[in-house]
């Protein structure tokens, strides 16, 4: 049986992302919140409030937590930017997954997703070479580079998506 966590593999940090790297990650980016939206497409409550995997999040959770994590991912890019190799704060996922807004429609992390990216994606589309090789600390993570959180976003969005495509698939849905 394949790992219900990670769908689509683990990530790999690459160590020196390229040019079409980088593009083919901000293009995934872009694209993250319309597939986001096809993949819950004509969920019902009950679907929603299913879990991907045994002891898992719902996908309703899975929602949420990507604005979650992508906001905090396009607050780590423009302290990168603006910074001299800062230490990020990582968050604790699984408790605010649990808070009360994880109730919320998922319209609502749908609605935040598509706004945020369109920020994200401007600012990763006017780059310079320089900017993307600015770092910054994550305190899990050690140093990383800009084009390395592309990479690393690009492969987030996929991988919690196909937590609920594959749900989908599984179930029959």
């Amino acid at each position: 049986m394949p790992d219900l966590r990670f769908p689509i593999g683990k990530f790999i940090l690459p160590d020196d992302p390229g040019t079409v790297d980088r593009q083919r990650a901000v293009d995934g980016i872009a694209e993250a919140p319309a597939a986001l939206r096809l993949a819950v497409a004509g969920l019902d409550e009950g679907q929603l409030d299913t879990p991907y995997r045994p002891d898992g999040w719902t996908v309703r959770q899975v929602v949420h937590h990507l604005p979650d994590s992508h906001l905090n991912s396009y607050t780590r890019l423009k302290l990168a930017l603006t910074e001299d190799v800062p230490t990020i704060r990582t968050y604790e996922e699984a408790r605010w997954a649990q808070l009360a807004d994880y109730a919320s429609p998922v319209s609502v992390s749908l609605d935040l997703l598509d706004a945020l990216h369109v920020r994200w994606v401007l600012l990763f589309r006017q780059l310079d070479d320089h900017q993307w090789t600015r770092r910054f600390r994550h305190p899990d993570l050690g140093e990383m580079r800009v084009d390395q959180l592309a990479a690393l976003y690009y492969w987030h969005g996929r991988h919690h998506i196909a937590h609920v495509t594959s749900l989908r698939q599984r179930s029959g849905w």
